[in-house]
């Protein structure tokens, strides 16, 4: 595996960088982590034209409302991750960290915590207050990820989540960027 700080880059994507490429390696990442029973919010993988939906979405999103991050490796995703605010006025300080994912050979490299880090960096200088999470109770590397980080968990909804027949907490953290 490579080294990830002198061989990935990270950067914030617009909607003039969306491409088919991007859309076809975002697809194909999903797929694979989510048959491999990652926690990432769908029960199967995610059919290719709701990818391109989610991902112009936060990409066209007015500046200051959403960041979308990719990491790539020589042309490749290794992975990606989105904050987007909360759509209502009275909850326009806070944002919710949607999704970060990050691919099979490039766990425990460092990727997601570069990414996050960085989602956390972006969230503050747009202006959040409050950057929230959650995530599947058996995600015990999501959990340290996000503590390291100083997120603190606020609440567990108790067999909130069913996958393969198995029920799960949900988990709930928040990052007090003020």
């Amino acid at each position: 595996m490579p080294r990830p700080d002198t061989t990935l880059s990270v950067h914030s994507l617009s909607d003039g960088e969306l491409d088919e490429t991007l859309i076809d390696q975002t697809t194909e990442l999903l797929g694979e982590l989510i048959a491999g029973g990652a926690a990432l919010g769908w029960l199967s993988p995610p059919p290719r034209a709701e990818i391109a939906a989610v991902l112009s979405r936060i990409a066209t999103a007015p500046d200051g409302s959403a960041t979308l991050l990719v990491a790539r490796h020589e042309g490749r995703l290794a992975g990606f991750g989105f904050w987007e605010r909360y759509a209502r006025p009275t909850f326009a300080r806070h944002a919710d960290l949607v999704l970060l994912a990050v691919g099979d050979s490039w766990q425990g490299a460092g990727v997601g915590r570069r990414l996050c880090g960085e989602l956390v960096a972006s969230a503050r200088r747009a202006g959040v207050e409050k950057l929230t999470v959650d995530f599947r109770d058996d995600n015990v590397r999501a959990q340290a990820l996000y503590e390291s980080l100083g997120f603190r968990r606020y609440g567990v909804l108790g067999d909130f989540v069913v996958a393969g027949g198995q029920r799960f907490d949900r988990m709930m953290y928040v990052l007090d960027l003020r």
